[in-house]
């Protein structure tokens, strides 16, 4: 990766203590081709925790913030608010689930001129248990509406993924919980970001999924989701049928 660009990293976490000081740690160790460091910084949102997530995440080396109303977008939002001026923001889970190394390649598709790299697990090699069917279903049916619906061609909603930092100030995120990466998505293709994918490899994440876990969580992210993809489609259309008038010449 090109090293004049700076790469801060931001990592939602609620009760991720058994997994996130190696995160964090794998990250703050990747090293370019001079031994200077690939990541300049990584915020971990707690948001909620019990355990002594926070203390591991500070230990390992990251700065900490805390939100404690729920939701990952939520989380995703005061981490991005705490991390200092960024060319590249990388957002990965705190589970272990993706390979630190594998960053590599998506801060690469940004340095190649994508705005936006989603590290895709259907393109990538996956243990045995690491997504579970109703994760695989659900994110067919999603990327199938936003091909459908935007004509872009997607096969992974990744919570692993790359962002230019002015594209992501330019598409306003607004989602507090489980339709966050869908909105970055689909605001990227409406303001007509380049878009790529990366695979990516995933493992068995360490303890349980706070989402995919539970038949709640599951079901919550569900409709989320899908909330999301109606809500950008609606809005879209109303713009389209009533376009703000141009200014005075």
């Amino acid at each position: 990766m090109h090293r004049a660009m700076t790469v801060g990293v931001v990592i939602p976490a609620l009760n991720e203590a058994q997994s996130i000081g190696l995160v964090v740690g794998d990250l703050l160790a990747l090293r370019n081709a001079d031994e200077t460091r690939i990541v300049d910084e990584v915020v971990v949102c707690d948001n909620g925790s019990t355990d002594a997530t926070a203390q591991q995440a500070a230990k390992a080396g990251a700065q900490v913030v805390y939100e404690a109303q729920p939701g990952y977008g939520r989380a995703c939002l005061a981490a991005i608010r705490a991390l200092g001026p960024s060319d590249i923001v990388l957002f990965t889970d705190a589970d272990h689930a993706f390979r630190a190394g594998q960053a590599v390649s998506l801060l690469n598709g940004i340095s190649a001129g994508a705005d936006l790299a989603i590290g895709s697990r259907t393109l990538g090699k996956r243990d045995r248990g690491a997504l579970t069917r109703s994760q695989q279903a659900g994110n067919w049916v999603a990327t199938t509406l936003i091909r459908l619906l935007w004509g872009q061609r997607a096969t992974d909603l990744g919570p692993y993924r790359a962002i230019r930092g002015p594209a992501l100030a330019s598409l306003d995120m607004q989602d507090t919980a489980f339709g966050w990466t869908v909105e970055m998505q689909v605001k990227a293709v409406q303001q007509g970001l380049r878009t790529v994918e990366v695979p990516v490899d995933t493992r068995k994440r360490v303890g349980q999924s706070k989402i995919s876990g539970t038949l709640r969580g599951a079901i919550g992210a569900g409709c989320g989701i899908l909330g999301m993809i109606a809500k950008l489609r609606w809005q879209q259309r109303r713009k389209a049928r009533n376009p703000l008038p141009a200014p005075p010449a």
